[in-house]
């Protein structure tokens, strides 16, 4: 099932918890993401990823940078099983969603969570509903159809709301919140679907300065505090140089560098805008 702005995936999700620490304090033996000659061909003949590969580990906070249909959307769209690669594969904790379909990739998904740039919460709704609305992939009832929320999931969904600092909004109605909160409240949203990797395509971008740096400081700390492995799109290379453990420049559908955030010049960045 597809919540707004999260992909909520059918089958149910039993992720075991995830590790306490930074990608630089302890890294693990194997990435949670790691994708590896990525190639989208679509049917028009257009090259939209030209075998790309990276490598994501618990921890790791990695910002993807380059202009306007680089390649960038394309190659979340691949990650999350939203499109189909033409070559290449996609390991997500270990296995291959790119081999997959049907159920098999619907289960195999489950531990991925994607954060889309506008938040998309059910105005009408709470705060803590819009929050359990992430768990929907755990309960496939006739209650949830209707728009019931499974008891056993409001603990744990308050938890996440205080975890992103909006444990006193949790009843407040979602229609009312700042464009930051309801990022913010997208993000506990994610988190209840209780990922191995999360994804964030350009969650900043309709945010003003004040309110993106929230949710980047939120972003790095669940890198480096819950150890989820993230990946974010973003068009501001100063945050990305602020706050990601390394930058990924795309251009063209192509990799042009995957390097620590300190050791790429600006002026590098900078090719990746040139038209």
């Amino acid at each position: 099932m597809t919540m707004d702005g999260v992909i909520s995936f059918a089958g149910g999700l039993n992720a075991p918890p995830m590790p306490s620490g930074s990608a630089v304090a302890g890294r693990v033996a194997s990435p949670r993401l790691a994708v590896r000659n990525l190639t989208m061909r679509y049917a028009n003949g257009h090259l939209a990823l030209d075998r790309m590969g990276l490598s994501v580990e618990a921890g790791e906070m990695v910002v993807v940078l380059g202009s306007n249909g680089c390649g960038k959307s394309t190659f979340m769209k691949c990650v999350v099983g939203l499109n189909r690669p033409t070559g290449g594969s996609v390991e997500v904790s270990g296995q291959d969603l790119a081999a997959l379909s049907g159920q098999a990739l619907r289960a195999a998904r489950m531990p991925i969570a994607l954060i889309s740039q506008n938040a998309n919460l059910v105005k009408r709704r709470s705060v803590l509903a819009n929050v359990c609305s992430g768990t929907l992939g755990r309960h496939r009832t006739l209650a949830t159809r209707l728009g019931r929320i499974p008891k056993s999931e409001i603990e744990p969904s308050l938890s996440f709301l205080e975890e992103v600092g909006l444990l006193h909004l949790a009843h407040q109605r979602a229609g009312t919140l700042s464009g930051g909160q309801a990022q913010r409240v997208s993000v506990a949203r994610a988190l209840a679907q209780r990922p191995h990797v999360l994804l964030a395509d350009e969650p900043v971008a309709s945010l003003d300065p004040e309110a993106a740096d929230e949710v980047m400081r939120l972003l790095r700390r669940l890198a480096t505090d819950d150890g989820l492995a993230v990946v974010c799109v973003l068009h501001q290379p100063e945050l990305a140089v602020r706050y990601a453990d390394r930058l990924v420049g795309l251009r063209r559908g192509q990799l042009q560098f995957d390097l620590p955030a300190g050791q790429v010049p600006m002026q590098q960045i900078s090719t990746l805008y040139v038209s």
